[in-house]
């Protein structure tokens, strides 16, 4: 008997993957043939055909889209019709149930031709407001589910239902001492572990690297750097380790933690939480970004579970001065961070999407 069809999508950013490859062994569980539709070379493919290989990856073309002039700009809505038209053909074939879509440029053409091809659609948004891609898939959508109650002022009424985070089991069976092994640190400093996104951040691993000296007097530094921001010249430096990226290790690398700055993406300052991690959250700035993360960042530091500070003030101190602060601010945050509990197991995540097919 022919097992049924999901097919899951989303990209760009590992924010717009990780909820999906926590949803992924439930769906196998529940008898799912599971199927993700990406990019050619976006951060989900490798995520995916390297984590789960259980799943059958399909690649499609997608266009970028931009709130800044480009010449791309005039070439990608083609590559956004190749794009539907690819996933047209993929729907056809595969006839899912429904589709999960996570958000990031790729998962356009994948809801328009869901449409046409009147397969039903559940959207997942992870910020206080909802990104382009989303934005535009909301009208084609069954519902849309939502991290943040506030979302909900931005949807349209009647079609969302705020769920909370849903985090990966494995966040919380991660090993200090497995952690430290991994990182290769003693654990005798306080240990901090620093993360810029998948794509990192040259200001804060600037920053970090410009105080590393002082800082390693006092602490330990898990350092998540970004693809390409390895600086060779520190690779054998004391009481430092730097990763380009972390994916299966990153439970053991958060347990050995006892401290986090990070950038303000939702799911890994959610991830921060559950795990209480006592967070400074260093938002992209507006002139970065479309503002998701100074609203994350700011609906955080309002509940009082993070510390933040805005990039364009970042270098107005030091990186051992902030340490410093988010360790007095310790007993306080980590106070706040056991009332707050928004998280929605990934089984009733999947319940909750599997509601909607058709």
């Amino acid at each position: 008997m022919k097992r049924p069809v999901i097919v899951l999508t989303g990209g760009g950013t590992a924010g717009h993957v990780s909820v999906n490859e926590a949803l992924i062994p439930v769906f196998i569980d529940k008898g799912y043939e599971v199927h993700y539709i990406g990019s050619h070379d976006g951060i989900e493919k490798q995520l995916i055909k390297e984590g789960h290989r259980e799943v059958t990856y399909h690649a499609i073309q997608s266009g970028k889209l931009r709130r800044y002039f480009s010449m791309k700009n005039f070439s990608d809505p083609f590559r956004v019709g190749a794009g539907v038209l690819q996933a047209y053909s993929i729907l056809r074939k595969l006839k899912p149930e429904i589709i999960f879509s996570k958000g990031g440029f790729v998962s356009v053409p994948v809801v328009l031709a869901a449409k046409l091809a009147k397969i039903p659609v559940v959207v997942h948004e992870s910020d206080v407001t909802p990104g382009l891609a989303n934005k535009l898939a909301l009208p084609l959508s069954k519902h849309i589910f939502t991290v943040f109650e506030q979302t909900l002022d931005y949807v349209p009424a009647g079609k969302a239902t705020f769920t909370g985070a849903v985090i990966r089991p494995e966040i919380f069976h991660g090993d200090r001492k497995e952690g430290l092994r991994i990182a290769g640190l003693s654990g005798e400093k306080p240990v901090f572990i620093v993360m810029g996104g998948s794509q990192g951040s040259a200001l804060l691993n600037d920053e970090l690297r410009k105080d590393l000296d002082v800082l390693l007097e006092e602490f330990e530094i898990i350092h998540l750097c970004g693809k390409g921001n390895i600086d060779e010249t520190l690779e054998h430096t004391k009481g430092y380790t730097q990763f380009e990226y972390v994916t299966e290790g990153l439970p053991h690398l958060l347990a050995a933690s006892d401290f986090s700055v990070s950038r303000a993406g939702s799911n890994a300052i959610f991830e921060l939480l559950s795990v209480l991690k006592p967070m400074l959250l260093i938002p992209l700035s507006a002139s970065q970004s479309r503002g998701d993360q100074l609203l994350n960042a700011s609906l955080f530091e309002s509940l009082g579970i993070a510390k933040v500070i805005q990039e364009e003030k970042l270098k107005e101190h030091s990186m051992p001065e902030l340490f410093k602060s988010l360790i007095e601010d310790k007993d306080s945050l980590l106070t706040n961070m056991k009332k707050v509990s928004n998280t929605k197991s990934p089984e009733k995540m999947a319940e909750m999407i599997l509601s909607y097919k058709n």
